[in-house]
């Protein structure tokens, strides 16, 4: 497996992985209709972010967008195909992410986390630092995670 750059071109593959994986939690059709515009990504958000693929085989097995300029940015998405779950793949993004930001200066990274991502967050040594309301469903509040970033050794 390894991580590249995603290419515009992904972007109803990518799509695809966000809506699958979202749905892996148990969320109804409704739910999944009212989230589905804020996880569809399209080439021009593609190209506006930094989104990495994990890869293996040809197969993208899940992806993860960060935004942001120094000191601060965002994970704004981290998704992994749903039967691929556990395996590694998550951590893999996460720590891609996590040296991508530290290269470009980002002191922290915040993240609106799915209730049920939290635990993994919290694993990879993010902190709840709050709530926020979800951009899909009103009155769902979302934890609101930070990931502290030390500055890249030299």
């Amino acid at each position: 497996m390894h991580v590249r750059p995603a290419r515009p071109d992904e972007a109803e593959l990518l799509t695809g992985i966000a809506l699958r994986a979202k749905a892996y939690w148990g969320y109804d059709e409704a739910f999944m209709a009212a989230c589905r515009e804020e996880l569809t990504l399209d080439a021009a958000a593609i190209e506006r972010a930094r989104t990495a693929v994990a890869e293996d085989d040809g197969r993208v097995l899940g992806f993860a967008v960060l935004t942001g300029a120094p000191p601060s940015g965002a994970l704004d998405m981290l998704f992994v195909e749903p039967e691929l779950i556990g395996r590694g793949i998550g951590r893999v993004l996460f720590e891609h992410v996590r040296g991508q930001a530290r290269a470009l200066g980002l002191r922290r990274l915040t993240i609106d986390s799915d209730p049920n991502a939290e635990p993994f967050y919290l694993a990879m040594g993010a902190t709840r630092i709050g709530s926020i309301p979800s951009g899909s469903i009103p009155g769902r509040e979302l934890p609101l995670m930070e990931l502290l970033l030390a500055p890249q050794a030299s």
